[in-house]
């Protein structure tokens, strides 16, 4: 691990890749990542200085345009610290066409990292503690995203417990003449929530804001603390995906095919059935669900953005066991696509799929890590099941408590630590 800036990293790859590629000529050469007992990806590039072509280790072969290049063999992972001394932070988000990341911290500070000279802004884009309320380690502030047509109209959100202990989703907008400043006069409440009737658990608020490929804002919401009541009702916020347009309605508008329009449930819910979904991606049209188990399963779910209404069987179900034997039936019910018990972990913090150009060995795998053993693992979900599993626990040792996982403007990975590090996620070749 180095505590260099990634554009140091970047350049430095740069410079391997100019030279390995100066021979001219007709070149074919072939990189294979290590194996291990679940199979890893391997990587060919070959051409004529015209093209290349690689071949992940599914088979699937991909043709790009350009001078062939050859890389070195992929060794593993390494953990490059950006930056520390942050305080709990909870995301990494990066706007439209912006190269800053945007990290949160749970406090409710959002810094600015500026991956060009390595360092974090000197005062915060936004620092609200008088609005958030943090007592439980699971309340904060926990999620933003930016609009996509940010670069015009300066608007993000926030996902937050506020001073009332409410989950509360609101809009602001950056400063008309400071982009490095939100302009906290500008917040609008969109929702709050308070803990269900009954719950006096300050837990499992979940948090991820993410505009999906089809332009609307996708918010997980945890279960209250109250998953017998809330996992299977589609009549409130909890245990929920929710989908809202935020450019219709007020304070918000609803997808006319979001499943609960015509009644039978809340209009904003899109999914039901989750415990604690603290992290969700997007990968093209299929959504990635991380969600925390409750006594012995953490579990990942896939499903795609055309299948609203599905049910993930929380506390119907526990993973892909019963969790109430006395009223299973799993039939209707969506089980993970992955799982582990807790005796290999305890909360797991649920990543991206990796689609950078750095690692072409592991372009189609998806990140995650558990919080208590600290480990990072990536799997490989292709043909509607799961084929790879590799653990990068001797690489990313150093990752510790994973609070989240971040993609930068580079399309490479990043993350964040409860301990308050910011790390870039590089191959070791």
């Amino acid at each position: 691990m180095s505590p260099k800036t990634p554009r140091i990293s970047v350049l430095f790859l740069a410079l391997t890749l100019v030279a390995a590629a100066c021979g001219g000529g007709e070149t074919t050469s072939t990189t294979t990542a290590p194996d291990d007992s679940s199979g890893n990806p391997t990587t060919t590039a070959s051409g004529d200085g015209n093209g290349s072509t690689t071949t992940g280790g599914d088979g699937e072969t991909t043709t790009s345009s350009g001078p062939t290049t050859t890389l070195p063999p992929l060794l593993g992972l390494d953990l490059q610290l950006l930056t520390d001394g942050l305080q709990q932070p909870t995301f990494i988000v990066t706007p439209p066409g912006d190269d800053r990341m945007f990290i949160g911290e749970r406090g409710g500070v959002i810094e600015i990292f500026d991956p060009a000279t390595g360092t974090l802004s000197d005062t915060p884009f936004m620092s609200i503690p008088d609005r958030v309320k943090s007592n439980g380690i699971e309340q904060g502030l926990l999620g933003m995203a930016f609009h996509p047509d940010y670069v015009n109209n300066g608007r993000f959100f926030i996902y937050h417990t506020d001073r009332d202990a409410q989950r509360q989703l609101a809009e602001y907008k950056v400063q008309s003449d400071n982009p490095n400043r939100a302009d906290l006069d500008s917040g609008k409440v969109l929702f709050d929530r308070a803990q269900p009737d009954g719950s006096t658990d300050i837990r499992h608020y979940a948090g991820q804001l993410t505009f999906g490929p089809d332009g609307y804002l996708w918010i997980s919401s945890g279960d209250g603390a109250a998953g017998r009541v809330t996992g299977q009702s589609t009549d409130d916020y909890f245990g929920s995906i929710l989908r809202i347009d935020v450019d219709s309605g007020d304070p918000f508008g609803i997808p006319e095919d979001n499943p609960y329009v015509d009644g039978g449930g809340a209009e904003a819910v899109w999914a039901i059935g989750l415990r604690n979904p603290w992290r969700f991606t997007f990968d093209g049209d299929l959504m990635y669900i991380a969600d925390v188990g409750q006594a012995d399963v953490e579990e990942i779910n896939v499903v795609g953005i055309n299948e609203p209404g599905t049910n993930f069987g929380w506390a119907t179900m526990e993973g892909s066991d019963c969790f109430i034997p006395s009223d299973c039936d799993p039939s209707g019910l969506v089980l993970p696509i992955y799982e582990y018990t807790h005796s290999d972990g305890c909360s797991i913090t649920g990543g991206h799929v990796y689609r950078g150009d750095l690692i072409p060995e592991l372009d189609g795998h998806y990140f995650f890590a558990d919080w208590c053993d600290g480990w990072v693992r990536s799997l490989l979900y292709a043909d509607g099941e799961v084929q790879k599993v590799r653990d990068w626990s001797a690489d990313l040792g150093a990752a510790k408590s994973v609070n989240a996982f971040g993609v930068g403007a580079d399309g490479e990975m990043y993350l964040v630590n409860h301990e308050g590090s910011l790390f870039a996620i590089l191959p070791a070749r």
